[in-house]
């Protein structure tokens, strides 16, 4: 290992218009973007942090720049698992050593990660939750979605007439819907009873984290996917029988390095495996597509919110998501600017 300069910067990131989900609406996102060099090669990472544990800017370089001598002293991502808990801040080192990695190898991410090349992925295209009217339209305006998530509130009646819009205004595609911990148990079977016959294939983190045991015995005809439920692997044992699909994200479990760890034993316990995102720009996403191409649900959907991407960004067509080497994780990268 050699010796690293580690730069940290925080930037502004600004919704094209505001995003509601269960209790938040959001207007901006700030990010970290740490930047590892050893002289000659260069990686970066970005990450937002998970808003709802108090995982924000502030805290992701504070914690950084605690062990900061550790990480410019040459460490690699093992020791990095060691050196900081699951959470923004290592999800951000974590990446940028993945791409400080493969320029040093003369090899793109995928290919250090084991894996055959990328391909595109039929991503969702989440809607902000709002007036069912609203909601419908935002539908349509997505023309070439051909899966969408709702985000819902735990307001069960406007609820259901929220997925019913959207049901009738896009009749043919598939569609998920996340609570985000709206729910109490007491509410599902009606919730649930609602969805089927809306054909809603897959409802996300309807309980609140901590109340994971209240799904024990319970049997949905809908696939219930673990989301705050499912921080890191320290979780997986305990979605068991209760989950059907574990939602990671790499702001939450710290890194690709962890994802990829994620999936392979979300498979090895029977678990089907999802990626999903914190919002950021492409630089967070195109980890996370890496991620994708093991998963059988992709939520990486994040740029579009935002007024602007970088350039070159992930693109979006037919409703596929795509990040090329030249985004991020290549040999060659360049370091565009927002």
């Amino acid at each position: 290992m050699s010796v690293l300069v580690l730069t940290l910067g925080v930037e502004a990131l600004r919704f094209a218009a505001p995003f509601r989900i269960s209790g938040f609406v959001f207007e901006e996102q700030q990010a970290v973007v740490a930047t590892l060099r050893d002289g000659v090669h260069r990686g970066r990472g970005e990450a937002s942090g998970v808003y709802y544990l108090g995982d924000n800017a502030h805290t992701m370089v504070a914690q950084i720049e605690a062990v900061r001598d550790a990480i410019e002293a040459g460490i690699d991502r093992a020791a990095l698992q060691a050196l900081l808990p699951p959470g923004g801040a290592r999800n951000a080192v974590d990446c940028a050593l993945w791409e400080l990695d493969a320029c040093r190898a003369g090899r793109p991410v995928w290919q250090l990660a084991g894996m055959p090349p990328p391909k595109p992925l039929l991503t969702t295209f989440t809607l902000s939750a709002d007036e069912p009217a609203v909601m419908a339209e935002g539908a349509r305006r997505y023309a070439q979605a051909r899966a969408l998530k709702l985000k819902l509130t735990g307001e069960l009646a406007l609820d259901i007439e929220r997925v019913r819009a959207v049901r009738a205004a896009r009749p043919e595609v598939w569609m998920g819907v996340d609570a985000n911990q709206g729910y109490t148990i007491d509410a599902l079977d009606t919730l649930i009873g609602a969805l089927v016959p809306l054909e809603i294939s897959l409802l996300e983190q309807p309980l609140k984290r901590g109340r994971e045991a209240d799904l024990d015995g319970f049997m949905s005809p809908i696939p219930i996917a673990a989301d705050e439920s499912a921080l890191s692997s320290a979780d997986l044992s305990g979605l068991v029988g209760r989950f059907s699909v574990v939602n990671i994200k790499l702001d939450k479990c710290g890194g690709l390095t962890e994802g990829l760890a994620m999936a392979h034993e979300a498979r090895r316990l029977g678990l089907r495996v999802m990626v999903g995102n914190m919002v950021g720009t492409s630089w967070a996403m195109a980890p996370a597509f890496v991620l994708g191409q093991l998963c059988d649900v992709v939520d990486l959907d994040g740029p579009i919110f935002l007024a602007r991407d970088r350039t070159p960004g992930m693109t979006y067509v037919d409703g596929n998501a795509w990040s090329g080497d030249e985004v991020w994780g290549a040999p060659q990268a360049a370091q565009p600017e927002l």
